[in-house]
């Protein structure tokens, strides 16, 4: 259906004499830099915490700066406070995720004329008027809300306005799409009491990484928009829960709610997935027969030969196939970006390595017949639709609280 949907749309440009490509390349850099761009997910705290740089000047290392951020029209990227499954095991979650939030506000502080913390679609709007890049926080991991409701409406105080509900395994929450263990059978009690404040603070509910049943049950529960921060679409990688289905995206349709794309590479196809595989049991071997460990340089470089051998990656133009895919059954209005850059490490696609390449997916969407008014959608005008109506949300449910 998708290829049928690209086929119509490219016949279209012939018959409304359609610019050349040169000409579309150049509409696209136009739109990335006229029109936000906002990305659901980028790991920016994660990788600091683990090799601090400046990026408020251009760095070698990593996905995000802001020089490369600024090349590629990106204006309004949520940072990702990732805290990772461990932290449910030895505690600390909670206080994990403060010191990431405070290495963000640390990005403001440090360069004032380059990046503001914002916390509504309006602060970003009056950040970005100004030059400066805003940086809305999602939380990914619901683990730092520990078993105190009270924590939602604290981590909202400190400036979260998405929370992931769960991540790589079953949490207080909610069961993970990456845990077979089904601890809950979907949301806990628990989690639908932390899907209700959600609502009633105002902080969107992220729905990436949770299994299916979870996903079914927030879908019963929650009374606004939800989000899936940084995921595909299941079709292009049939059996990968960790991506959605179609009935799924439907649903987050009906729901008034955004899919945002996922652009890593075994997010995108099964060729890649597979390759993917391929490599790492190579590399397994060799590992086994050398008595090596990952950090030793002989593996390192034998891996990077693997790699090039039997490269992994998907194209660009793939993940104009999962937007097409998501316009397809559910429409303009609840597709959007969420790369997960600085997270799915040395697995992005061919012509969107690092955010200063926006404009290449937007060029392969004009080049499929998407409309500059489609685009804005896409690039921030579903998100805020869905912030907005978070907060109108949480301020009737306070007002009739």
């Amino acid at each position: 259906m998708v290829k049928k949907i690209t086929l119509l749309l490219s016949i279209a440009l012939i018959f409304v004499g359609c610019s050349s490509d040169a000409d579309l390349r150049m509409k696209a850099i136009e739109i990335a830099h006229g029109t936000i761009i906002t990305d659901g997910h980028i790991d920016i705290p994660w990788r600091l915490t683990n090799n601090m740089e400046d990026v408020s000047v251009r760095t070698e290392k990593g996905d995000f700066d802001y020089v490369r951020a600024k090349e590629g029209g990106l204006d309004a990227p949520f940072m990702s406070i990732y805290v990772p499954s461990s932290y449910q095991i030895t505690g600390g979650a909670k206080e994990k995720a403060d010191e990431l939030i405070d290495l963000i506000r640390g990005l403001e502080k440090n360069a004032p004329n380059k990046f503001t913390v914002v916390t509504s679609p309006k602060e970003a709007e009056k950040a970005i008027a100004a030059g400066r890049i805003a940086l809305p926080m999602g939380m990914e991991n619901g683990a730092p809300i520990e078993d105190d409701l009270s924590n939602v409406a604290y981590f909202h105080s400190r400036g979260i306005r998405y929370i992931t509900l769960t991540h790589g395994t079953d949490n207080l929450i909610s069961d993970s799409s990456y845990d077979t263990t089904g601890t809950w059978g979907g949301l806990s009690d628990f989690g639908g009491n932390v899907v209700a404040e959600m609502n009633r603070v105002g902080i969107m509910v992220d729905i990436s990484h949770v299994s299916d049943n979870a996903f079914y049950d927030v879908m019963k529960i929650t009374k606004a928009p939800a989000i899936a921060s940084h995921s595909s679409c299941r079709a292009f990688t049939p059996g990968f829960e960790r991506n959605m289905n179609d009935d799924m995206i439907e649903i987050l349709a009906e729901n008034g709610g955004v899919i945002q794309i996922n652009f890593g590479s075994s997010f995108l196809t099964q060729e890649s997935r597979d390759k993917r595989d391929a490599n790492e049991a190579k590399v397994e071997a060799y590992a086994k027969l050398k008595g090596l460990i990952e950090e030793d340089e002989e593996l390192q470089q034998y891996m990077q030969k693997v790699k090039a051998e039997n490269p992994p990656y998907a194209d660009v133009t793939d993940v104009a196939d999962h937007i097409d895919h998501v316009v397809n059954i559910a429409g303009i209005d609840h597709v959007a970006f969420g790369s997960d850059y600085d997270g799915v490490g040395d697995s992005l696609p061919y012509g969107l390595k690092d955010v200063s390449k926006f404009p290449n997916i937007i060029f392969h969407l004009l080049k499929r017949g998407y409309s500059e008014e489609d685009i804005e959608k896409i690039c921030y005008k579903n998100i805020w639709r869905v912030w907005n109506k978070v907060e109108e949300i949480a301020q009737d449910l306070q007002s009739a609280g």
